[in-house]
């Protein structure tokens, strides 16, 4: 049975993965929506289910780290206000998908703790996420450049239909002599 539901993850991973959105028909990176903030204070940003994904293979690429090790590399990142069920959940269905795995470190003084280390699909998964990443980075460029010509040339327009400025001088009393 665990076959299947891990067969049947692949497939929305997948899914997801090639159509951009999320299982459910959210958009891709999606998450659970904003919930309501009543304080004046800007909130830290918060990684949405894929990219927290995406972030912790890209931590755990030539690398293996507790979860304590891995939140505290996110809020080194700047994503500081993560639920630590969030992300321990996120590290399990990671571990469900086959793009982690894990194992027991008891060679530490203190209680055993949980080593995270990629796989090869977790490795595949990351680059097709930088390659779709990279992809979209181009899109945007070329737009954004479209974008740059296109103001340039409404700019240089509006400079041809407005009427030169006036470019006469204050007069100064003469300090020429007259012969």
């Amino acid at each position: 049975m665990q076959l299947n539901v891990n067969h049947r993850e692949r497939e929305l991973m997948e899914t997801s993965m090639a159509t951009g959105k999320k299982p459910g028909g959210t958009a891709a990176g999606g998450g659970d929506p904003p919930s309501p903030d009543h304080s004046d204070e800007p909130a830290d940003p918060k990684l949405p289910g894929e990219m927290l994904m995406a972030h912790l293979l890209a931590l755990l690429k030539d690398w293996s780290g507790y979860g304590y090790e891995l939140a505290q590399r996110l809020e080194e990142a700047g994503f500081s206000r993560y639920n630590s069920g969030s992300l321990y959940r996120t590290l399990r269905q990671m571990e469900g998908l086959g793009l982690i795995s894990s194992f027991w470190d008891t060679s530490a003084a203190g209680p055993a703790r949980r080593m995270y280390s990629l796989t090869k699909a977790g490795q595949l998964f990351l680059d097709n996420w930088i390659a779709m990443l990279d992809f979209h980075r181009r899109a945007l460029d070329i737009y954004l450049g479209s974008a740059r010509r296109a103001a340039r040339g409404a700019d240089a327009a509006d400079d041809r239909d407005s009427p030169p400025p006036d470019r006469r001088r204050a007069s100064k009393p003469s300090t020429r002599r007259k012969p």
